[in-house]
């Protein structure tokens, strides 16, 4: 016989699941008339948005790519207290930094090299500190060494960012854009989340929302959407209007929507992966964890977006295997990186209290 407990406890997972499968085909036959149409993404998704940061960055530099991914990997490895092979992955890439760190290096911009020479010396250390952990088979200490080994391997990416990647087209030039990323604090009526914005892939939707966050506009908006594993929905102004009105022109101010696609030199704007052909195609910023920054529209346009945004609540064991409703309709623009717990407390009684750029309020430009 069953326990009460487990019993409840699939009952509450058989009434989740039925919760998502209905949200799905209600959102793909388009029965909520809502600003932001959505699915959960497939299980096997990469899930730390730390990761998905790095891998976003318009870099390319091989050596480093391929330690930090070897560091990722052994996530695998660490849940099944595999420590012969965890030992064995951190022995190749100390052995992967001593010969390849002459070519790291040198990869680096000159004024940077200084600063890299310190953050190898640092990664050295790390990586030491982390095979330490490996052979006393301490998960803990495993995954708190390996968090600061790929912290370094990050900081060693982000110097080699250059110029900015890509033109973004004249219509847009009166819009204002993030050349680079920033970090907002977003303090709410439960707590504060950090979240990190990213503009080298999707620098109109990064920017109107960093524009916005310096106008206090969302300070004291409340989230009006609350959709359990699925979104928490704010940036709708008090009074009659849907979107943010610039003061020059008295109209709403549109943002298009905007996806960046790996191997595609710049975003494509105001065409969904339906349009473009790309059904099995993955955005370099997926909707892929808890906390996903997403842009909204209306379901009669696609660049009628203006100020409202939303929190993806991503919840793995829900999400049908293959399924995703929001990549290539939506545009993602980044991703919360602290204050989780908080995050899954909110709901439609809850409000942003106050919004504030606290890192890369340089790297936004009004207009072009």
């Amino acid at each position: 016989m069953v326990p009460a407990q487990a019993l409840a406890l699939r009952w509450a997972r058989a009434s989740r699941c039925c919760l998502a499968l209905v949200a799905s085909i209600c959102l793909a036959t388009g029965l909520w008339a809502a600003p932001v149409r959505a699915a959960l993404p497939p299980g096997n998704a990469v899930t730390d948005p730390a990761a998905i940061l790095r891998d976003a960055l318009p870099i390319q530099q091989n050596d480093l790519q391929e330690l930090q991914h070897r560091l990722e990997s052994t996530s695998d490895d660490l849940r099944a207290k595999r420590w012969t092979a965890l030992a064995s992955t951190v022995q190749r890439s100390q052995s992967l930094l001593n010969i390849r760190r002459s070519a790291i290096l040198s990869s680096l911009p000159a004024g940077d090299v200084s600063r890299g020479t310190q953050l190898l010396d640092q990664l050295e250390q790390q990586l030491q500190t982390l095979a330490a952990s490996s052979s006393a088979q301490n998960r803990d200490a495993f995954l708190a060494d390996r968090r600061a080994a790929l912290t370094s391997v990050g900081e060693l990416e982000a110097l080699l960012v250059g110029d900015f990647p890509f033109e973004i087209p004249a219509e847009f030039a009166e819009l204002p854009r993030l050349l680079g990323r920033a970090t907002v604090q977003i303090t709410t009526t439960k707590g504060p989340l950090t979240a990190v914005v990213d503009g080298y892939n999707a620098p109109l939707t990064a920017g109107a929302f960093v524009d916005l966050v310096q106008r206090g506009f969302y300070d004291g908006l409340p989230f009006t959407r609350a959709e359990d594993f699925y979104v928490l929905q704010t940036g709708d102004p008090k009074g009659p209007d849907s979107g943010y009105i610039d003061p020059k022109t008295k109209l709403e101010r549109p943002v298009p929507l905007e996806i960046r696609v790996p191997g595609q030199q710049a975003p494509f704007y105001n065409q969904t992966f339906e349009d473009l052909g790309l059904f099995k195609a993955t955005p370099v910023l997926p909707f892929a964890t808890l906390g996903t920054l997403g842009w909204a529209h209306s379901d009669e346009a696609l660049d009628d977006g203006s100020s409202q945004f939303f929190f993806f609540l991503y919840e793995a064991e829900l999400t049908p295997a293959g399924l995703n409703l929001v990549d290539g309709r939506y545009g993602a623009f980044g991703y919360v990186v602290d204050g989780f717990d908080v995050l899954e407390q909110l709901g439609v009684d809850d409000a942003i209290v106050k919004a504030t750029v606290i890192e890369g309020s340089e790297n936004l430009r009004p207009h072009a």
